[in-house]
């Protein structure tokens, strides 16, 4: 977590390689008796679905918070929401990776390129940097075009932060984050013991 501090847990895993409809599923339980650990315990699965030429990933878990209510609190408002988009934006990662060949490494490097350059453009915008005084390039324009400026930078505003990622980007929004059914768990799952 921090320089010279290290939180650890423990985990069980177990996996169905092939079943009959050729699904997949993946199963772990974790616990961190580690104090600083907001998650005391949890499990979660990781199934693979067949569809026509592709597959479908689909992803469920499950924890305890500890810290009591203080803990409760940060995990419905910080902690679960960061935990559900780290999963959709790696579970994207992973896609680019099988269908474009964009290693892992490049895709986080493309992720932080156009972060930036939308975290600029809004700095940019926010302090309208210098926008006034280039008008006089523009000669006879320039009353014109200073009239134009705050609607330039609320259009670049908007599309910094509003226009979807680029395709070779990972992005959690590509992925479903809410399951349109009730989904039951795997059997797998409940074949695991919850570690010590």
């Amino acid at each position: 977590m921090l320089p010279f501090l290290t939180v650890a847990g423990t985990g069980v895993s177990a996996g169905e390689r092939e079943r009959p409809d050729g699904t997949r599923t993946s199963a772990l339980r974790f616990a961190s008796p580690h104090p600083l650990s907001l998650l005391a315990e949890g499990s979660g699965y990781w199934r693979y679905v067949p569809e026509g030429d592709g597959v479908r990933f689909l992803t469920g878990y499950d924890y305890r918070p500890r810290w009591g209510r203080l803990g409760a609190v940060a995990d419905r408002l910080l902690l679960r929401p960061l935990m559900g988009w780290a999963t959709a934006w790696s579970f994207d990662r992973l896609r680019l990776w099988l269908e474009r060949g964009t290693t892992p490494e490049r895709a986080l490097a493309r992720w932080l390129t156009e972060l930036a350059v939308r975290a600029l453009v809004l700095v940019v915008a926010g302090t309208g940097v210098g926008l006034e005084p280039s008008l006089g390039w523009f000669g006879p324009f320039a009353a014109s075009l200073a009239y134009l400026c705050p609607l330039l930078l609320s259009v670049a505003v908007c599309v910094a932060l509003l226009a979807p990622p680029l395709p070779g980007t990972p992005a959690a929004r590509r992925c479903q984050r809410r399951s349109p059914a009730r989904v039951r768990a795997p059997r797998v799952l409940r074949t695991l013991e919850t570690p010590r």
